[in-house]
């Protein structure tokens, strides 16, 4: 890794890791393999949101041409939200993109996903499954939202309802996970939901 990326991903990491704003905000960041090339990220899901009470993992792996270009960040932790994908992780974050700049940093970084799941951008999604049933169904959408911070990132609300036609789903012996999944897509309808499973 070029030296400049090495002294300034060292600086911003102790940063980080110093900072009482940070640390208010539940954001974490320790080194992968003692390497400043890739570090993993915890957010915390922020209050009066669905994600509230759940820890979201990230993977931040630094470029060689940091800090100027962004570093590449995604969620490990599943989510459903508009700008990340509820398949891969990925993200839709313009400062992630063709809004950086040489100036931001890790904690920028960090504090804007922080953001992000405060503050959709529906009108510029990763996920369009997500993104259009928050502009079509906000109340279902808070609902699936709410599960999936409960079922992958420990979110404190279960949702025994939703659980139920997961396992009503689980017991035709589909996966898990694809259930889930087709079941937040198709409104929690269990019928469409099978269909869309068994096409």
């Amino acid at each position: 890794m070029a030296n400049i990326a090495t002294q300034r991903i060292q600086r911003e990491f102790k940063e980080v890791v110093k900072s009482e704003e940070v640390a208010k905000c539940s954001i974490k960041v320790e080194l992968v393999n003692d390497s400043y090339t890739e570090l993993k990220g915890e957010i915390a899901g922020p209050p009066d949101t669905p994600y509230e009470g759940g820890k979201f993992i990230l993977e931040i792996k630094i470029p060689e041409t940091y800090p100027f270009n962004p570093p590449k960040v995604k969620f490990l932790t599943k989510i459903w939200h508009p700008n990340i994908s509820s398949v891969t992780g990925a993200i839709c974050l313009d400062i992630l993109k063709d809004q950086w700049a040489a100036a931001m940093t890790l904690r920028t970084v960090l504090l804007s996903l922080q953001a992000l799941l405060s503050a959709a951008e529906p009108d510029d999604p990763q996920d369009a499954v997500v993104a259009r049933q928050f502009k079509e169904n906000l109340a279902i959408f808070k609902r699936t939202a709410s599960h999936w911070t409960n079922k992958y990132a420990g979110g404190p609300n279960r949702d025994e309802q939703y659980e139920d036609r997961v396992m009503q789903l689980k017991s035709m012996g589909f996966d898990e996970n694809k259930a889930t999944v087709s079941l937040s897509t198709f409104n929690w309808d269990v019928e469409r939901a099978t269909e869309n499973l068994l096409s």
